[in-house]
């Protein structure tokens, strides 16, 4: 396996590229999940729980070596404590991914069938947000070779913008979840509606933390 450190010397951004990499690929598996929520399936949802389980660790892993590996003797076209606040910023999206699967895999939650369209909706709203945050990571190869001006840097604000966009979205949908939820409080045992309001905050975190990305990598941008 190459090391970190010989990636760094080649791109200085491959290493938080594979890290977002698998933070999405991380946060991508809480659909499927959800689906097997929705089933009734707890032996798959136990599965699927451990490989978000994974997933979330394998990305703490490479945070872990970025951080130790990361080259503070040599040039880097951005400031190294910018690189080490957006690798943070990048992880939060997977360790709040692994909270909402453990939190619903252990007291096995249930989500009303009335609720279920619109939960899948804003949880895929929520994906989107990690995923666009994903590929304005993947332009960063491109920003530095181009000095983080001209085409390539306005596509980046661009992506960053959709990336506003889809977060805005995303709190749209919680406050339609959230009030459908409040209809149905009073057909539901208490504790199952607070951990109910629990897990669709959670979710909506997973887009203010990807946003979080974005607006990260825009401070980059204009201290360029």
């Amino acid at each position: 396996m190459t090391l970190i450190s010989d990636l760094f010397a080649a791109s200085p951004f491959r290493p938080m590229q594979d890290h977002i990499s698998k933070v999405h690929e991380c946060v991508s598996e809480l659909k499927p999940f959800l689906d097997a929520v929705y089933a009734k399936d707890w032996e798959k949802v136990d599965a699927l729980q451990q490989k978000i389980s994974q997933l979330e660790n394998e990305a703490d892993d490479l945070k872990k070596e970025i951080r130790l590996k990361l080259p503070g003797g040599i040039f880097l076209p951005v400031a190294r404590t910018d690189l080490l606040g957006l690798v943070t910023a990048q992880d939060k999206i997977a360790n709040k991914a692994k909270d909402i699967a453990g939190l619903m895999t252990g007291r096995h939650m249930e989500i009303p069938e009335s609720l279920q369209q619109s939960f899948g909706a804003y949880l895929t709203r929520c994906i989107d947000a990690s995923n666009q945050a994903h590929k304005a990571i993947h332009e960063l190869d491109e920003l530095v070779e181009t000095g983080f001006r001209g085409r390539e840097a306005s596509l980046v604000t661009h992506m960053i913008e959709e990336l506003d966009v889809i977060e805005n979205d995303t709190d749209t949908l919680q406050r339609k979840l959230r009030k459908e939820l409040f209809a149905l409080e009073a057909d539901l045992p208490p504790v199952n509606v607070v951990f109910l309001y629990k897990i669709i905050d959670w979710i909506g975190d997973l887009a203010d933390r990807a946003e979080k990305v974005g607006s990260d990598l825009e401070l980059m941008l204009a201290r360029k």
